[in-house]
């Protein structure tokens, strides 16, 4: 960044542009007071114009001023709009259109929560990096890892945008970094027996639905849409056509990937054949999983209703949808490989298995190590080979010992020999 005062105004590079900033007295007609014009003009960019022609262009704009005529600059806009305005007005309504309707209305409650209830009225050109990091600092006492992840992101591109659309010249959250000490995350993983046990406590319709989401570690979104028609008997799978979310039915996925068939074991298939034999209402279209009136099950209701009472009777430190499947993806490492756990999950990137749900089984891990001790300690295959390798080995050690140390006894030289 580079400054130079010119006459009636100065010059300013940051980033790739030469900003000018005019300083032309105006009579203020209510107070009748001298102010200074200093709003600052956009010159042009740095690759595109040397500093003294910047100097010039700004003279030019100060004189063109002092006549009444507009600027041929491009002006900086008004900084001193809110925080709060410039989202709602000018960064929100651009990335919505990249949105989903449901993803829109989770991140505006998430920026509205966490940024503009505290930083909403606060002028854009007064936000500076002290501030923000402030601020980020506030959230890491409350919120979550992934939240405080979120909102670095979110004032980094909305600060971005508002250098972009000319409201700023430099971006303030640019170097705000994320704190080091974070909430720990939830990463509660469950064992075969207490995956078990849960099951045990449960009857009729519950059991089917939470052992159909062990099995193969569905989404509520998906576990709850199932219909009749997803069940296809002869092929021993469901097809997920549909999901609900926040009380609604949406006719896709939450990745393509998400809509691949979800195979079902033989003993299983013969459990969701009972089930539709005494279940109200079979039809294609009837939910395999319905609620009273027929409808599907709302997910909050299921985690309070069931989930939650079973995590108390069984002293689990939680239980959730998410916990389960993560306890799943991580178990299913001693079942068959990662590829396979991936296609369970039908997730789109192998990453995402492996990194974000898998877990390390210690116990694994002492079992690898005692299989890798075990190798380790058996024969060679030239094992009467290696034997004589190493006596000679030994030998010549000896003989060098011998050498470097002559008061050796001739026991010890004949012993070395």
């Amino acid at each position: 960044m580079g400054k130079s005062t010119y006459g009636m105004g100065s010059i300013v590079l940051r980033g790739k542009k030469w900003y000018g900033y005019p300083r032309i007295k105006r009579k203020n007609p209510i107070t009748g007071t001298t102010v200074y014009d200093r709003r600052p003009i956009i010159l042009g960019l740095k690759s595109s114009m040397t500093k003294k022609e910047a100097r010039e262009k700004l003279y030019r704009e100060i004189i063109r001023r002092k006549g009444g005529a507009k600027t041929s600059g491009l002006v900086l806009n008004d900084g001193s709009v809110t925080f709060g305005w410039f989202v709602r007005n000018r960064y929100l309504p651009m990335k919505e259109g990249d949105w989903s309707e449901e993803t829109a209305k989770n991140k505006r409650s998430l920026i509205r929560s966490n940024l503009l209830d505290d930083l909403g009225e606060i002028p854009l050109e007064n936000l500076d990096k002290f501030t923000l990091k402030i601020h980020v600092n506030k959230l890491a006492e409350t919120c979550s890892k992934d939240t405080v992840l979120q909102m670095c992101a979110y004032l980094r591109d909305i600060f971005e945008e508002a250098v972009e659309q000319d409201f700023l010249y430099k971006n303030p959250a640019k170097r705000v970094k994320v704190p080091k000490v974070l909430r720990a995350k939830d990463e509660t993983v469950l064992s075969w027996d207490q995956l078990r046990m849960a099951l045990e406590l449960l009857e009729d319709r519950d059991r089917i639905l939470l052992e159909l989401d062990m099995t193969d570690a569905l989404r509520p979104s998906e576990l709850f849409a199932l219909r009749w028609k997803c069940y296809q008997s002869e092929l021993s799978r469901l097809v997920i056509l549909e999901t609900v979310y926040k009380g609604k039915i949406r006719p896709w996925g939450k990745t393509k990937k998400s809509l691949e068939p979800v195979p079902l074991p033989p003993l299983f298939v013969s459990d969701i054949e009972a089930w539709k034999a005494r279940c109200p209402d079979s039809s294609p279209e009837a939910f395999i999983f319905a609620n009273r009136d027929g409808g599907f099950i709302d997910t909050a209701n299921f985690r309070r209703r069931v989930l939650k009472q079973l995590a108390t009777v069984l002293n689990l430190p939680n239980l959730t949808f998410q916990i389960i499947r993560r306890t799943i993806a991580t178990l299913s490492q001693k079942k068959g490989p990662a590829k396979a756990t991936q296609g369970l999950m039908r997730h789109a990137r192998l990453a995402t298995t492996t990194d974000v749900y898998q877990k390390v089984i210690p116990e694994a891990v002492a079992e690898m190590a005692g299989a890798i001790h075990d190798e380790l300690r058996k024969p060679s295959t030239a094992a009467a080979q290696t034997s004589v390798m190493g006596a000679q080995m030994r030998a010549g050690k000896r003989k060098r010992r011998v050498k470097s140390n002559p008061k050796l006894t001739p026991i010890d030289t004949k012993e070395g020999s």
